[in-house]
């Protein structure tokens, strides 16, 4: 790596092949073109292991997410997918029981994710962005017929 010193891609690769184990497994929970030289990687990858990081999160850690209710669909499923990213390994099946867990008991998309099938959490996920466009196209319907009332 001190051979290619201004060399940022090249030197976050060869950075990630010395990587093994856990440490292997976060850096592929990284976003696409999150990091931008590889001084910021070396930045977030002490932060990550440095003795002063806090406990790990555990796939349980995820019931701890709600859908607030001024909170749109699309923006719960997006926070939901940052937090499980955070977390290593994490069991997709624990992951999809607490992304319906965290919606309303009165949504739409809880009760039929309930009493569907076992889905797979991309499924569910699948099924929340079809929910959330049939809502945008329901507000959308619902407007012109407003204005007609009120004109």
């Amino acid at each position: 790596m001190t051979l290619y010193p201004n060399n940022d891609a090249l030197m976050c690769k060869i950075f990630s092949m010395t990587l093994y184990g856990k440490a292997q497994d976060w850096f592929h929970t990284l976003p696409p073109r999150s990091i931008r030289n590889f001084n910021e990687l070396s930045l977030i990858f002490t932060k990550e292991y440095s003795s002063y990081h806090s406990i790990k999160k555990k796939s349980n850690h995820l019931f701890n997410m709600k859908n607030d209710p001024n909170e749109s669909l699309c923006i719960y499923v997006k926070r939901f997918k940052a937090k499980k990213v955070k977390i290593i390994e994490c069991n997709n099946s624990i992951a999809c029981l607490a992304f319906r867990n965290g919606l309303p008991a009165d949504h739409p998309l809880f009760r039929e994710l309930i009493m569907g099938e076992n889905l797979a959490l991309i499924d569910s996920y699948d099924l929340a962005k079809k929910h959330s466009l049939w809502n945008k196209a329901n507000r959308s319907q619902k407007l012109p017929e407003q204005l007609r009332k009120d004109a």
